[in-house]
């Protein structure tokens, strides 16, 4: 089902966004990097790219600010953030309506970011005092042995276009109370959220005072300046999410200088759905899971693995249900599934759909709709595509809402099928039976980095570290004890005797 409403100009809105956010409007005009908003195609700013000399230039003030920040007492930069955060819930609603425009995403989901956001900046405040060592112990008499933590340097954060600005926010808000400093390079398809995302910044800082110059910033433009970051000597770290072969690319560049990655690459998220599950669970799980962010997320439930005995029954009520879905305007309240983000992406996912069907797939949906509305803009209708066995075709991501159908006779078989992917981040399963619970939690169970029960892959909160295995990348973000990535191990050993044992047992006495 979609939906229809009328629009007035977005670039004049965004240009409005923009005043209300407390930016010069001028910034989105006068450039060579021209942005588009997903919702009808239309040319919404055009806006200046920094040089590969400009990037230099920012990463010599970053690395300077680095060594400025690192000094100030770990709470004292937890204090920025929680303003930050304040800034953040001041302007939620404007930041939330401008992910939409430029991203695509439903209204809900663009404040649902920001929101995730103003989480992180919460757990960042609270972990700028919990920043612990280890006391450990020592065979050695009158030795104390321990470990510290200390801040790393300038971190590098390279962001997609489907979270424009949460997952720099994942990464920032830990990086900033740890000690670090940032630069930020946001996909060239969203650079809009992350200049009104920076400005943020800039106002907290302005409230915090003191702030030397460069601790966050910003460098916009296509992948070569994201390579001049990524091969900067000056970055000890670079965040990266993306696809896969970016990953790739951006892993082996990183190593080549012994430099560290934090890589949040492909998914190709499964669910089982087992015998005892609680079907109208089921079904509200696998919706939002497949279709939310119109299939954009890295945690899109895109396999779905149904016992026998209720393969029929789950699927009837799917298509029953693919079929009603909301598509339209995502500013419109009662649209749940916006557009794709551009051209590409409808192409893509036409390939597959017609590789699929040429290899046996039954396909309902997958068609575009909306065209003669917004000719420039590509709504497509979700598809469901029912698949006899899981081929290399199924075993691939593509970014878009396809979910494959497939069937299963006994758990083990959903298990292998489940792992038999070379991507690793989330997975879940639908079950009232412990044992099948527990095994999918268990080490012979799922090998992701998220499994859920009862519940879909998709929608991780802050306090979980979030990341996966294998083609994933194997970073984690956010949560737990994730800060340890932006920050550098040291063990010490203090001998406060007046003898000198050595570790070991080990003799080396000099006479004289």
């Amino acid at each position: 089902m979609s939906t229809t409403a009328p629009i007035r100009s977005l670039a004049t809105e965004v240009s409005a966004l923009f005043g209300e956010l407390g930016i010069d409007p001028e910034r989105l005009r006068g450039g060579s990097l021209a942005v588009y908003s997903p919702i009808d195609g239309s040319e919404i700013a055009r806006i200046k790219e920094h040089s590969a000399e400009d990037v230099t230039e920012v990463i010599g003030r970053a690395q300077a600010a680095f060594l400025a920040w690192r000094v100030v007492p770990a709470p004292r930069r937890g204090e920025l953030i929680r303003l930050f955060g304040e800034e953040l819930r001041t302007y939620k609603a404007l930041l939330g309506r401008l992910v939409s425009i430029e991203a695509g995403k439903i209204l809900q989901e663009g404040l649902g970011e920001v929101q995730e956001m103003i989480d992180i900046c919460d757990f960042a405040v609270g972990l700028s005092r919990q920043l612990y060592g280890l006391t450990i112990a020592t065979e050695r008499p009158g030795h104390t042995m321990r470990e510290t933590w200390h801040p790393l340097g300038v971190v590098g954060i390279i962001s997609a276009f489907n979270f424009p600005v949460a997952v720099w926010a994942w990464n920032a808000a830990l990086a900033i109370v740890c000690g670090d400093s940032t630069v930020w390079k946001p996909s060239e398809k969203t650079p809009l959220t992350a200049i009104a995302t920076q400005a943020l910044f800039e106002k907290a800082c302005a409230r915090f005072g003191e702030v030397p110059d460069g601790l966050s910033a910003l460098i916009l433009g296509n992948r070569d300046i994201g390579e001049v970051l990524v091969n900067d000597p000056r970055v000890p770290l670079v965040s990266a999410t993306g696809s896969t072969r970016m990953g790739g690319e951006v892993g082996q560049n990183l190593a080549k200088r012994f430099a560290r990655a934090l890589l949040e690459l492909g998914g190709n998220n499964a669910m089982i759905v087992c015998p005892s599950a609680d079907l109208d669970l089921a079904v509200r799980g696998i919706l939002f899971a497949a279709v939310g962010t119109a299939g954009q997320r890295c945690t899109t439930l895109r396999r779905l693995l149904i016992h026998e005995s209720l393969y029929d029954t789950l699927l009837a009520r799917l298509k029953r249900a693919y079929l009603s879905i909301p598509i339209g305007n995502p500013l419109e309240p009662s649209t749940l599934v916006g557009p794709l983000i551009d051209k590409a992406a409808f192409d893509q996912m036409q390939r597959t759909l017609s590789t699929a069907q040429a290899t046996g797939g039954n396909i309902l949906g997958g068609e575009r709709v909306l065209s003669d509305i917004y000719p420039e803009a590509f709504y497509v209708q979700p598809a469901l595509v029912e698949m006899t066995t899981q081929t290399d075709m199924v075993r691939r991501e593509t970014f878009a809402p396809i979910l494959y159908v497939l069937r299963y006779k006994d758990f083990s078989e959903a298990l292998q099928l489940h792992n038999d992917v070379p991507q690793g981040l989330s997975s879940s399963i639908f079950t009232t039976d412990l044992r099948e619970a527990e095994t999918f939690l268990s080490v012979i169970g799922s090998d992701c980095g998220i499994a859920n029960v009862n519940i879909g892959p998709s929608g991780a909160e802050i306090g979980g570290a979030f990341g996966g295995e294998k083609e994933t990348g194997g970073g984690r973000e956010s949560g737990s004890d994730s800060w340890k990535a932006y920050m550098r191990r040291a063990t010490n050993t203090v001998n406060y005797s007046r003898s000198l044992p050595l570790a070991q047992g080990i003799k080396f006495e000099i006479e004289g």
